[in-house]
């Protein structure tokens, strides 16, 4: 018996498969037939049409680019061109209309352009362009929209895509260093490449309305002072947050590592800011003479990880907001803290589900394999402790004490989620248990969260006497029954 053979021919297509071919003792005729087939099957090539009527679709007619900082790298977005017609469209040209000059850049299925020619769509099948901005510096002050278009020529069609981008000159620090006092006002937003660093002794005063976009790989480190003095309308906040503006990345958490005051900083103030997107939105290390950092009327959003992680220092709060983090508040190893009038509330959303009480508290910390205390005082006065994850967190305050350091916390009118008191705490005045503190809009799906108070909220005029006079909007606040939380019913 003779061994099998194989005869493969390569560039066949049959049902989209490889045709291979067995065979014994085969006759020269029959050969010769299943020969001629097989160069049938390989040399049957797709039908195009020419038609006018024969259209192509594209998945966009516009391509938007949300605002594009100047000189940071390209933005790149796709547009798919499909052919659902019952034969392949040969397309003469597709061209960019600004041509080598424009801002944008195309890449027609691995071919750059501006211009790609003879490009075949078969049935049933599409192409894909791709699509990138790099906006290049200008004197303009204020975002300017840049515009281009892609013109797909085929059968004696002209199809368009549009393409917009928002594009704006700033002020661009790689790795700063900054010694001695500064001063950062409201003319351009700043874009922190690498790190920013302040060095001990110096100081980075941040004025209202400034827009700090930070890197994915820029930690904001301070180790001097920063003064962040921000106002109470809307466009005079202070914003920190990562530098890709553009969908889906403008809202993704551990966008940048996040504001970092190390062991040496020291009399910090941040006032109207909204920190967001960060995977730490603020680390606190170490004490220092006095308060080491004051937080005024500020917002900490959708932090990957901690939104305030503090370890063994200091902190004074009032009217801070810390929403839907990993972990919102974590304190550690101790240290002396005042958090008066804030809110700490998470809701399970499309990043990650709330799985993590909004407040922990320890006087306790493992470091180096060791287990390090230190005494712990901390009062929580006029606060709200909320989450809400489907039965995953039952009590939104968790405390671990260790018994080889003082241990003194308080909580005084606060509302809160929890089963039981938390323990080796010291609960006093008009507190609020498991009730809903009716937030104004909460839906998960859209992501819009409101945390003012309803009209009805169970958290109004249900505080203890107050040194505050105002919101975190700045808003009149009474100094007897005041609202919980952060946020005032006006």
């Amino acid at each position: 018996m003779l061994p099998r053979s194989r005869i493969i021919n390569r560039n066949s297509k049959l049902s989209g498969t490889i045709v291979f071919l067995y065979f014994m003792k085969v006759p020269l005729k029959a050969f010769s037939f299943i020969t001629l087939l097989l160069l049938l099957f390989s040399c049957t090539k797709e039908s195009f049409t020419n038609s006018q009527a024969a259209l192509l679709i594209a998945s966009a007619d516009t391509l938007k680019f949300d605002t594009v900082f100047t000189s940071t790298g390209s933005v790149s977005q796709f547009v798919k061109i499909i052919n659902e017609n019952d034969k392949g469209i040969k397309i003469q040209a597709v061209r960019l209309a600004g041509g080598s000059a424009s801002f944008f850049k195309i890449n027609v299925d691995g071919v750059p352009g501006p211009q790609v020619n003879d490009v075949d769509v078969l049935s049933g099948d599409s192409i894909y362009i791709y699509v990138s901005v790099r906006i290049d510096p200008t004197a303009a002050d204020l975002p300017f929209i840049i515009r281009d278009s892609i013109e797909i020529s085929y059968n004696g069609n002209k199809k368009w895509v549009q393409l917009e981008a928002f594009g704006q000159n700033a002020h661009f620090f790689r790795n700063k260093i900054i010694s001695t006092n500064e001063i950062w006002n409201n003319d351009l937003p700043y874009v922190i490449l690498d790190r920013i660093t302040i060095q001990p002794g110096a100081s980075l005063t941040i004025n209202k309305g400034s827009r700090i976009f930070i890197h994915a790989d820029a930690p904001f480190l301070v180790h001097g002072s920063l003064q962040v003095l921000g106002g109470k309308d809307l466009n005079e906040r202070v914003v920190f947050a990562g530098d890709r503006l553009d969908l889906p990345y403008r809202d993704f958490p551990a966008s940048y590592p996040g504001l970092i005051f190390t062991q040496s900083s020291n009399n910090n103030l941040i006032q109207y800011a909204l920190i967001k997107n960060a995977y730490q939105g603020i680390v606190v290390v170490d004490p220092s003479a006095g308060i080491k950092l004051k937080i005024e009327q500020t917002i900490i959003d959708n932090a990957y990880d901690a939104g305030l992680l503090a370890v063994n220092t200091s902190i004074e709060a009032r009217n801070l907001l810390v929403s839907n983090c990993g972990k919102n508040i974590v304190i550690a190893k101790g240290g002396n803290y005042l958090f008066e009038h804030c809110t700490l509330a998470s809701y399970s959303t499309g990043f990650f589900q709330h799985k993590e009480p909004v407040l922990f508290i320890s006087n306790a910390l493992v470091q180096n394999n060791m287990l390090a205390a230190a005494p712990l005082q901390a009062n929580f006065n006029n606060c709200i402790f909320w989450g809400e994850s489907g039965g995953l967190v039952n009590n939104e305050v968790a405390t671990v004490k260790n018994e080889s350091a003082p241990f003194q916390l308080q909580f005084n009118h606060v509302l809160w989620k929890m089963t039981n008191d938390p323990v080796n705490s010291l609960v006093t005045g008009n507190n609020i248990k498991n009730i809903n503190p009716g937030f104004d809009s909460v839906n998960t799906s859209q992501r819009i969260f409101d945390f003012r108070l309803k009209p009805g909220s169970a958290a109004i005029d249900k505080g203890g006497p107050t040194s505050l006079t105002i919101d975190l909007d700045g808003r009149p606040r009474p100094v007897n029954l005041p609202d919980l939380g952060a946020y005032e019913v006006q």
